[in-house]
C-alpha cells in the first residue's frame, strides 16, 4: 500500500496545476506507472479540455506499456459523456490492468459507476488510497455537489488591536493594514477561486477592482451585494476586467437567511468556490448562518484608535504563518 501512497501523493501534487481553471470540473491528477517507473502524467485541463486521465495516457510515448501499467488517479474516473467522453472507457480501451483511486466521486453522475465499469471490463481496482487527503484536495468539488453551495473562504485583515477598518477616512480607497507581500498572496488566492464577493459598503468606501493585478492568473467572477441597486456604473466592479454578478432584492430575499439565499443563487450560477472579502456585516452574516468552510485572517502591525471591529467566530486553527511583520492564521469550520 505504501507504494500506492507514493504515487497518489504525486497525483495530488500535479493536480494543483489546475487550481482556478478547471471548475466546474474537479482538478484531478493522474500518474501512470510501469515497473515502478512513471511513464505518464496528467492533470485536468481548463474547463472544456481533457480530463487528467486523457492527458496522462496521451503523455505515454510507448502505448504498448499501458497493458502492463498501473494508473493512479485522485478521483474515480468518470463513466458518463459530458464535454468529453468517459475516462473509464479510455482506460478500458488501452487495457490498463490496474487502477488505483484516491477517493470515490460522490457526484450522482459517477458515484461508483466508473469503478463498476472498470471492474466489469476485468480491471483490478483499488479504492481509498490516501482517501482523506484526496477528499480534502477535492473539497471545492465535493462541497458544491454534496452541500449544493460553493466552498466558502472568509478573508479579512485586522489591526493589532482588532479593527478591520478605521471609523472614518478621507479617501475612497482601502486603508492598508497588511504589507505588500500579504496583499500579493491575496491576489494569488483570487486566481485560485471561481468568485469573490463583497457588500455594497465595501464598494462605496473602497471602490475595489477585485482582480489579480499583483499575480498572473484569471480574474475571479465578482459578486456584489447591492440590495436596492444603489451602485452606479462608475465603480470599478462594473468595468470589463472581469465578469460581475449583482445580487439585489430582485434576485434574493434579504429579509432572512441572507447567506443561505446567496449560496442558492451562486449554486445556480455553478460557482464552486468563493472568497468572501466583504466588510464586517457581510462576513458576520456568513459566520452567523454557519455557512463557511475556511477563514484566512491576517493580523498587521497597524493600529486604529477607533474603527470597525473584526468579525467574531469560532474555528479550528490549522496553520499560522509569518509574512514579514504580518501574521496569517488559517482556520477551518469544524
Amino acid at each position: 500500500m505504501k507504494i500506492h501512497e507514493k504515487y497518489i501523493k504525486r497525483c495530488i501534487e500535479i493536480a494543483k496545476n489546475g487550481l482556478g481553471s478547471t471548475a466546474p470540473n474537479p482538478m484531478v491528477g493522474c500518474v501512470i506507472v510501469n515497473k515502478d517507473e512513471i511513464i505518464g502524467e496528467g492533470f485536468t485541463s481548463a474547463y472544456g479540455g481533457n480530463h487528467a486521465e486523457v492527458n496522462a495516457i496521451q503523455s505515454v510515448k510507448n502505448k504498448s506499456l499501458l497493458a502492463q501499467a498501473t494508473l493512479y488517479v485522485t478521483l474515480e474516473p468518470c463513466s458518463h459523456f459530458g464535454k468529453t467522453p468517459p475516462c473509464s472507457d479510455l482506460i478500458i480501451k488501452h487495457h490498463i490492468p490496474h487502477v488505483v483511486i484516491g477517493t470515490i466521486d460522490t457526484h450522482s453522475k459517477v458515484a461508483g459507476k466508473g469503478i463498476e465499469k472498470l471492474k466489469t471490463a476485468g480491471c483490478e481496482v483499488t479504492v481509498g488510497v490516501l482517501e482523506k487527503a484526496c477528499q480534502d484536495h477535492h473539497k471545492r468539488f465535493f462541497t458544491f455537489h454534496n452541500k449544493k453551495r460553493p466552498y466558502i473562504i472568509l478573508k479579512w485583515a485586522e489591526t493589532e488591536n482588532g479593527f478591520i477598518a478605521p471609523e472614518t477616512k478621507n479617501e475612497q480607497k482601502p486603508v492598508w493594514i497588511t504589507n505588500e507581500i500579504s496583499r500579493q498572496l491575496v491576489h494569488k488566492w483570487r486566481a485560485e477561486e471561481q468568485a469573490i464577493l463583497v457588500g455594497t459598503n465595501t464598494v462605496l468606501e473602497d471602490n475595489p477592482s477585485l482582480t489579480v493585478r499583483d499575480w498572473t492568473g484569471k480574474n475571479p467572477i465578482r459578486v456584489v451585494l447591492d440590495k436596492t441597486n444603489k451602485l452606479s456604473k462608475k465603480y470599478r466592479v462594473y468595468n470589463d476586467d472581469a465578469e460581475t454578478f449583482i445580487i439585489s432584492e430582485n434576485e434574493i430575499d434579504f429579509s432572512k437567511n441572507v447567506a443561505k439565499n446567496i449560496c442558492a443563487f451562486l449554486y445556480k450560477k455553478e460557482i464552486q468556490s468563493i472568497i468572501i472579502e466583504g466588510g464586517r456585516q457581510t462576513l458576520q452574516t456568513f459566520i452567523d448562518e454557519n455557512l463557511w468552510d475556511e477563514a484566512r485572517v491576517f493580523k498587521g502591525r497597524a493600529t486604529f484608535n477607533k474603527g470597525v471591529k473584526a468579525p467574531t467566530f469560532k474555528g479550528k486553527q490549522l496553520e499560522e504563518f509569518s509574512i514579514n511583520e504580518d501574521y496569517l492564521k488559517i482556520y477551518s469550520n469544524q
